[in-house]
């Protein structure tokens, strides 16, 4: 029987009531399942715009934490290098028509510097604009102090004094070919092309892939190069146009025709305009400013890796293809110091008969020294406004002195003649030092009775001496020596700076006094790095192997844990290691550079002792930057 209720039917109120109640709840359940969704979804999205900013923001990885990055940034492990101020008398002397001129040139040295960043490494561009975004964006102290690295290496890799690889960069490294052949191009692949290239008689191809100044870029399963200037047109066009504006205002009418024909050499692809205005640039003596286009080999590992292959060097034996390193690129802006000049100046007289005593020169002619017996070889000492690209990367060390053009490049064919440039602020920033760190230095590593004959000038007076050996001793236009090129001819010019002592001393240039100085300074600061170098630090590599043959051949020795020189046998030591050295360069064979230089880099127990004993009193200038304050106002202006 079924019942008919009311409304109003007690049972009916309990059932509605507790309808109403489980409503209630299910309301309340889907109200906090819509508000915990919409929470998800929004800390979902927010989560996600911040993942794309990251991504978009962070496209490289640091290479180095931050632990690193405030060692490496440390004074006591960065030195700062400070070139001209704006209130210095160096410039404030200069007539306005220079300082109009300096305007323009600085311009020019930072586009060179773009320039060289994509020569060096591809990724050096991209990688500033983001440490400079990154910067600008949130201030980050990673990439304040990785930009600082940056700028004092002048590019993503490098390697430091004490032979260690710096990467500032995850999952980018120094490659053997910098950044003017192809990123993924192994050395087997390139050698195989490029026999591929000369089998199918693709030689002008081949010769231009194989010259100092072109990109190598892929063309389907072959190669191609484009020279620099046409790679960079934009920019060098750019370079070219503050040229000739900088010699419109520029006083000396002599360096403003080098800076046309520099200019003239940016505007079109052709290595006998470069020629031009190399020889120029050779002959500049009396000029109040001083403005180079560095063009070194140094940094490309690839090239000369040509000569181990059988088939390959063949190839290009046969097609008279001399490969070339390719030429990394700087940019030297100074003003000419005249007392410095004068004083380097001094030995111009003497090169003649440094030619005469150098070894075997009756196999070959010096370059330097002309027909009628002029001497093509010009010497300035210039205080630095700003070194851009090459020249200003501190890569295990910095440059202290130039002598160019070298000996590959068209002008040297051509008869032209070489110049010597002195960098001031390089040389002068270790000079005066820390008085008490100097003391701890000779103590720890110099026997006491010779600590009178230590003295930093010193290292400029055989610096002076070391680039003058450059332009003397043999041309070698096909050079078959490869890597070991560089180390052997570095070794030549350590070695003028010892050999030539005597002379010099008989002629008045140096005293006797001067001469035990240079012996003993140059002995106990250069020849022991603070670590064994790697193979590509050619300088250093030098170094150790001068120190080993000096010392199996009784210059020095260790006395108490102390180098004590045998100062009056080292002249004739130096003597004989440069006959050996020289006829290495003669025989121009690969073989026997490898054997030279691997005869004598050897790093023995006497040159741990005193390494450890330099590390444990500094580790200053392992890095180093450039301050350049005129140079910075210069270009605001």
């Amino acid at each position: 029987m079924i019942e008919d209720r009311g409304l109003d039917d007690p049972i009916l109120k309990n059932d509605t009531n507790c309808f109403k109640k489980h409503l209630m709840t299910i309301i309340f359940i889907l109200v906090a399942i819509v508000l915990i969704s919409v929470i998800i979804v929004l800390v979902f999205v927010l989560s996600k715009k911040d993942d794309d900013k990251k991504e978009k923001t962070y496209e490289y990885e640091f290479g180095l934490n931050m632990d690193e990055l405030r060692n490496k940034t440390n004074p006591d492990y960065m030195y700062e290098f400070n070139f001209l101020t704006p209130n210095s008398v160096e410039y404030t002397s200069l007539e306005e028509g220079d300082k109009k001129a300096l305007k323009y040139l600085a311009k020019a040295a930072v586009i060179l510097q773009n320039i060289h960043f994509r020569i060096d490494e591809p990724n050096n561009i991209p990688f500033k604009k983001f440490l400079e975004k990154v910067i600008k964006e949130e201030g980050n102290e990673q990439a304040i102090l990785t930009k600082k690295v940056f700028d004092g290496q002048k590019g993503i890799n490098a390697v430091d004094a004490l032979g260690h690889e710096i990467n500032l960069a995850k999952g980018i490294k120094l490659k053997p070919g910098m950044g003017v052949y192809p990123e993924d191009i192994t050395k087997e692949e390139l050698h195989n092309i490029l026999i591929k290239m000369l089998k199918e008689n693709k030689t002008e191809e081949v010769k231009n892939i194989l010259n100092q100044r072109s990109i190598v870029e892929r063309d389907g399963e072959y190669l191609k190069a484009v020279d620099y200037v046409d790679f960079f047109k934009d920019e060098f066009s750019k370079i070219a146009d503050l040229l000739d504006e900088a010699a419109k205002v520029s006083t000396n009418s002599d360096f403003n025709e080098y800076l046309n024909l520099q200019a003239k050499a940016f505007r079109k692809a052709d290595p006998v305009l470069d020629a031009h205005a190399d020889i120029k640039w050779a002959e500049l003596q009396d000029t109040p400013l001083e403005m180079t286009i560095t063009r070194e080999s140094y940094l490309d590992q690839l090239t000369g890796s040509f000569t181990k292959n059988e088939e390959l060097s063949q190839l290009l034996k046969n097609n008279n293809i001399k490969p070339v390193p390719k030429d990394s690129l700087g940019f030297r802006l100074g003003i000419v110091n005249k007392n410095g000049t004068e004083m380097v100046l001094g030995i111009k007289q003497y090169l003649p008969l440094m030619a005469e005593k150098m070894p075997y020169n009756n196999e070959y002619n010096q370059s330097i020294i002309s027909n009628d017996s002029n001497i093509k070889q010009t010497m300035v000492d210039v205080d630095l406004v700003i070194l851009a690209g090459d020249c200003g990367a501190f890569r295990t060390s910095i440059t202290l002195a130039e002598n160019l053009p070298n000996d590959d490049k068209l002008s040297i064919s051509m008869g032209g003649g070489k110049r010597n440039v002195y960098h001031r602020q390089i040389r002068e920033a270790g000079g005066a030092g820390n008085p008490e760190k100097v003391k701890k230095f000779l103590d720890l590593i110099l026997d006491p009775d010779q600590h009178q004959y230590y003295d930093y000038e010193a290292d400029h007076w055989q610096t002076i001496c070391h680039e003058n050996t450059h332009s003397l001793g043999p041309v070698i236009k096909n050079d078959n020596l490869a890597e070991f090129s560089h180390i052997i001819e570095e070794i030549k010019a350590d070695l003028g700076g010892l050999s030539f002592l005597d002379l010099l001393l008989e002629k008045g240039y140096y005293t006797e006094e001067q001469k035990n100085k240079i012996i003993v300074t140059y002995i106990t600061g250069r020849l022991f790095p603070k670590e064994e170098p790697i193979i590509t630090q050619e300088h250093l590599v030098g170094s150790v192997i001068e120190n080993y043959y000096i010392f199996t051949h009784g210059g020095y020795e260790i006395k108490d844990g102390r180098i004590h020189v045998n100062i009056d046998k080292v002249n004739d030591i130096a003597k004989e290691m440069m006959k050996e050295t020289i006829r290495v360069q003669l025989d121009n064979d690969y073989n026997k550079g490898k054997k030279y230089v691997e005869s004598y880099f050897k790093w023995t127990d006497e040159m741990k002792l005193i390494a450890q004993k330099k590390s444990s009193i500094s580790n200053s200038m392992i890095m180093a930057i450039t301050k350049a304050e005129l140079a910075d106002m210069l270009l605001e202006s």
